[in-house]
């Protein structure tokens, strides 16, 4: 399974990042790449400890039948929901927020699986340091497919 704390992986992603451009189409979703980048950004921010985090009844209810599925090798479908609380839908800074979204991602790698064990997804709840690198992953995946990179 891919992960944010693979190096190879990792370098992937960044390389998909860096192709991303401003003016690509999105193949589903609301979002401009702009937007997308900063929807990135606040889901790390959760994980950094910007923000309170408790996990949501609904999340509690549904995540037992939906677990291997989040956690398994296919990718996250499209247009699937998003909690408004991560919703961008004000104008962005392309390069500001691509820079922003590196700097979080250094700044989780260098936590590392085991400072990143225990803490509270909104909707998951509490995973495993290995979790979080494999959610983060499929959920860049996911964004970086809708504009086709």
């Amino acid at each position: 399974m891919n992960s944010l704390f693979n190096p190879a992986d990792r370098d992937a992603l960044a390389r998909r990042i860096a192709e991303l451009e401003p003016g690509s189409q999105r193949q589903w979703g609301k979002m401009d790449p702009a937007q997308m980048l900063k929807h990135c950004s606040i889901a790390l921010g959760d994980l950094l400890g910007d923000r309170p985090v408790k996990q949501l009844f609904l999340g509690k209810l549904i995540t037992p039948l939906i677990r291997g599925q989040v956690f398994g090798e296919k990718p996250f479908r499209r247009n699937s929901p998003t909690d408004p609380i991560y919703v961008v839908s004000n104008p962005q800074d392309f390069e500001a927020e691509r820079t922003r979204l590196a700097t979080l991602i250094d700044r989780v790698v260098q936590r590392g699986t085991a400072k990143t064990e225990g803490m509270v997804h909104p909707f998951f709840g509490r995973l495993s340091g290995a979790q979080w690198g494999q959610l983060i992953y499929k959920h860049f995946d996911h964004h970086l497919r809708q504009f086709g990179v």
